[in-house]
């Protein structure tokens, strides 16, 4: 336990910290339907929904923050293909969201009918308007950016609450640390929108659809908002307006400013924890630093004590979603491939390829260690910094070259073949390890296509940990072991993103096993609302 701070000087909120708690204060709840027009939807269903949405994310691999959109997409997609013009539609997928639980029963009703609705139909407009008469490929980019800003619009819409809030904070993250940072040769005006998306990849982190949806709203505003005479004079410059989004968002620079941004998160992390938890009696946490350093002891160790679960939590979700989109499959193939090109099939090789993957990562998870209580202190130093009317951590500086010029053009070079020898090197012993074993090569693919998924996956499992620490401390061996895991760490980053498009398993789902489920769930929703209204007829 540390020392509680001497001091109990008040603190002076900045004008970003006043700003903040106005903007959550007034936040208003979203009003519960009225008992006539809520939608229910039946217990025996919900719990088959749950299932199927259980099972269908698990061979996904997705934050939990970003399921419920994805959810909404699949919904709309699927629906709009039966139905491209939307009409009636809006029920639909809220009593499919309903089924599934991404919203409590009885929590939606007539006006989030007619508001999706509203937002099926305007979207679907501005989509006939911007498609037509163009190549199929500038169809495709524009069709999924349309889909992107659809879906999230329907998300937020239904969870304003959320929204507003996660916006609020997501601004005061930017206007505290925008001025912290220059870029040379970069316009005040780009370096603010790069630095936007580096804080919606960390703080928010927002995937493509999201990224781009709050982009668009942070400078137009939602589309439904507009009337279709307005949607068809905009639609002219919204493929211009797209382009100029995605490069926004791909642009190098944004890259850079998420390492920034990733070190400056821990302490807004555990603030807004704070802020979220106190509501509207933060400001009588924030005034009183002994006040605050209790509230910010308690919620450090609470968080690192989360990590743990969260960390196994991941790490099996992180093997479920390897083992069936990537294991299973190249498991099928190994015994018959190996048939047929070597006419025999090593039993050790198979055995190893199926239990070493997942005692890789646990040995790795064992080895990662939660933050300490210095890393606290740290917190709780930075948070002051944060909220306080003293300027001068605002105002610090970061400088970043345009361009890094390296100054030993011929060591660099040297450090760029000495690092490209690692592959080899590491690829190496591991062939060298597998023909001991007798690998055949199928086998040794499968073997480094595993142990790559595996490395990779377990990294980013590191980055839960690393979430609340604000210096991260290298061990002695760092450099050894990062010798021998980046190669494989970067396999594995190639795997992951480029052959995800391929995952099998999404596509029995999606266009074999939803739809037909769907159906039946409708039909046995219809039945039960049907012997319910006779039961009642009978009363």
């Amino acid at each position: 336990m540390l020392d509680v701070p001497s001091t109990t000087t008040p603190i002076r909120f900045s004008r970003f910290t006043t700003a903040l708690l106005d903007s959550l204060n007034s936040i208003k709840s979203k009003s519960r339907p009225d008992d006539i027009s809520k939608l229910t939807v039946s217990q025996t269903v919900s719990f088959f929904g749950i299932l199927y949405e259980r099972a269908r994310n698990a061979i996904e691999y997705r934050e939990d923050h970003l399921i419920r959109r994805a959810a909404i997409e699949r919904i709309i997609r699927r629906r709009l293909s039966l139905n491209p013009e939307g009409k009636g539609e809006a029920e639909n997928v809220l009593r499919e969201l309903l089924w599934a639980r991404y919203f409590d029963n009885g929590s939606l009703g007539g006006e989030d009918i007619r508001n999706v609705q509203e937002i099926i139909d305007k979207y679907l407009y501005v989509q006939r308007l911007i498609l037509t008469g163009r190549p199929n490929e500038d169809r495709f980019l524009l069709n999924q950016f349309i889909v992107d800003l659809l879906t999230c619009e329907i998300e937020e819409r239904m969870n304003p609450e959320g929204a507003t809030r996660e916006s609020s904070f997501t601004f005061f993250v930017y206007q505290v640390l925008r001025h912290k940072i220059k870029i040379e040769g970069v316009s005040s005006e780009n370096k603010d929108a790069y630095f936007l998306a580096a804080i919606e990849k960390t703080y928010r982190r927002s995937d493509r659809s999201y990224q781009r949806y709050h982009f668009f709203i942070t400078s137009y505003n939602r589309l439904y908002k507009y009337s279709f005479d307005e949607l068809k004079n905009l639609s002219t410059k919204l493929p211009d307006i797209f382009n100029k989004i995605d490069q926004m968002i791909k642009n190098s620079y944004v890259d850079k400013l998420v390492r920034f941004c990733r070190k400056q998160l821990p302490s807004f992390l555990i603030l807004f924890d704070i802020v979220k938890r106190h509501s509207k009696k933060t400001t009588n946490v924030f005034v009183n630093k002994e006040t605050l350093w209790h509230e910010i002891d308690m919620t450090c160790r609470n968080k690192y004590q989360q990590i743990g679960a969260r960390m196994r939590n991941l790490a099996f979700r992180s093997f479920i979603y390897i083992f069936l989109t990537k294991m299973l499959f190249a498991l099928i193939l190994e015994y018959p491939i190996s048939k047929a090109i070597y006419g025999d099939v090593n039993n050790v090789s198979i055995l190893i390829n199926s239990i070493f993957p997942p005692i890789l990562m646990l040995m790795i998870v064992m080895f990662f260690r939660l933050p300490d209580e210095n890393n606290t202190r740290r917190i709780f130093n930075r948070i002051i910094d944060i909220i306080d009317a003293d300027k001068s951590f605002e105002t610090k500086v970061a400088y970043m070259p345009k361009a890094s010029t390296p100054k030993r053009p011929i060591l660099i070079f040297g450090f760029t073949i000495f690092y490209s020898l690692t592959f080899l090197i590491t690829l190496s012993l591991i062939y060298e390890g597998l023909i001991y074993l007798k690998f055949n090569l199928v086998s040794q693919a499968i073997f480094i296509f595993f142990v790559s998924i595996v490395t990779f996956f377990s990294y980013r499992i590191k980055q839960i940990i690393n979430e609340y620490r604000l210096e991260e401390k290298e061990s002695i061996l760092s450099p050894i072991i990062d010798f021998f895991f980046m190669p494989v760490l970067s396999l594995g980053k190639f795997f992951s993103s480029e052959l995800a498009k391929l995952n099998f398993f999404i596509l029995i789902f999606d266009f074999l096993i939803e739809a037909p489920f769907k159906f039946l769930f409708e039909i046995i929703e219809e039945w039960i609302s049907f012997v319910r209204k006779r039961k009642e007829e009978i009363v």
